[in-house]
């Protein structure tokens, strides 16, 4: 995804954890965050709940390989922009990302 998002000029910030991300703090230029649904130590959607504590406004874009309706409803609950199951086309992340812009 790195990749993909750099080659269509998009600055990215990778974050090796869900605490990485959330002690980042620099959210106020971020088109959109991208967060997988299954973290390791937290879900997405966990992290997701604790950005938006923060105030962090910015377009979540779920992505999963883990599909089930409890996912795509809290994560929809939430209040995503675009929820991606994998295997997802290179299309379909950066329409998402560009409707985070515009959004």
């Amino acid at each position: 995804m790195n990749r993909l998002l750099r080659g269509y000029g998009f600055d990215v910030t990778l974050f090796e954890s869900a605490g990485a991300l959330l002690r980042y703090g620099k959210f106020d230029t971020a088109i959109c965050i991208v967060l997988d649904i299954d973290l390791g130590e937290r879900s997405g959607i966990d992290a997701r709940r604790s950005l938006a504590e923060q105030g962090v406004t910015a377009p979540v874009i779920y992505i999963t390989g883990n599909d089930s309706p409890a996912n795509r409803a809290a994560a929809l609950g939430s209040g995503c922009i675009a929820y991606l199951t994998k295997p997802f086309t290179a299309q379909s992340l950066i329409g998402s990302v560009e409707r985070a812009r515009i959004s």
